[in-house]
C-alpha cells in the first residue's frame, strides 16, 4: 500500500498533551487533537487525556471494533467495559433523562480522525553516507517502503535522493521494503540465539550520484 503512513509506537508516543493527542488502536492511528477541542471542558475526556501517546486497544472488541462489553453480576445486564473510566460517547450504564442521544456516529466510528497504520514490527537500521563517512541508526517500520524510509532520514541528510542505496553492494528497489529487497528483520533468530541486536544492525551504504535533488 504505497500511500499508507506508517508510525512506530514511539511517534505515536510524542503526541502526549492536551494539544496534541494521539492514541492507537486496533492497528491504527488515531488524532484526536480535534475531538479534544471540539468538547474541551467535558469530564468523559479525562480517560482519553491520560490515555495520550498511548494505543488503547484493550478498549475494543477486534471483530466488532466496538466498546468491549461485560455482563453486570448484579444486574445481569449488558454494559460498555471502561476499565479507566466511562469517556465520551459511551452512554452511561443506568437510565438517565440528560444524555444526548443525538450525538451521531461515535468518534472510534470515525475515520476522520485516522493518521495512519501504527508498525506491527519496527527495526533498528544503519545508514552510513559513504561522501562523508556519516552514519546514523533510525527505527523504521518493516512495512514501509525504501522510498519511505529515505523521507525519515532527510532530517539527516536534505539530499538523501542524490544517492544511489545499496546493501552488499547491491542497488536497492525504493519502492519495495526492506524485507522485500532482500535485507531480513533478524531480531528473532538474535532473541533466539540470545545476541545483542545492538550490535548486529544491518546496514544500507548510500553512494553520492554527483547532483543536488532535494525534498
Amino acid at each position: 500500500m504505497k500511500n499508507t503512513k506508517y508510525y512506530t509506537p514511539y511517534e505515536v508516543s510524542l503526541h502526549n498533551t492536551i494539544d496534541d493527542i494521539w492514541v492507537s488502536y486496533l492497528g491504527k492511528v488515531y488524532n484526536l487533537t480535534s475531538l479534544i477541542k471540539e468538547h474541551a471542558g467535558d469530564v468523559l475526556l479525562k480517560p482519553l487525556i491520560e490515555m495520550a501517546g498511548k494505543d488503547i486497544s484493550h478498549w475494543f472488541n477486534p471483530k466488532t471494533k466496538d466498546i468491549r462489553t461485560h455482563v453486570d453480576p448484579l444486574t445481569g445486564c449488558v454494559k460498555y467495559f471502561t476499565p479507566n473510566g466511562r469517556f465520551l460517547h459511551v452512554p452511561p450504564p443506568w437510565p438517565c433523562s440528560d444524555w444526548p442521544t443525538d450525538s451521531g456516529r461515535p468518534w472510534w466510528s470515525e475515520t476522520r480522525y485516522e493518521e495512519g497504520v501504527l508498525s506491527g514490527k519496527t527495526r533498528r537500521l544503519r545508514i552510513v553516507n559513504t561522501l562523508t563517512s556519516q552514519e546514523q541508526t533510525i527505527e523504521v517500520c518493516t512495512e514501509e517502503s525504501l522510498n519511505a524510509i529515505l523521507q525519515r532520514y532527510l532530517r539527516y541528510n536534505a539530499h538523501a535522493a542524490s544517492y544511489t542505496w545499496k546493501h552488499n553492494g547491491v542497488s536497492l528497489d525504493m519502492d519495495k521494503t526492506l524485507g522485500d529487497n532482500g535485507i531480513p528483520d533478524e531480531d528473532e533468530e538474535f532473541y533466539q540465539l540470545r545476541m545483542d541486536r545492538e550490535r548486529y544492525t544491518q546496514a544500507i551504504h548510500l553512494y553520492y550520484n554527483d547532483d543536488l535533488t532535494q525534498f
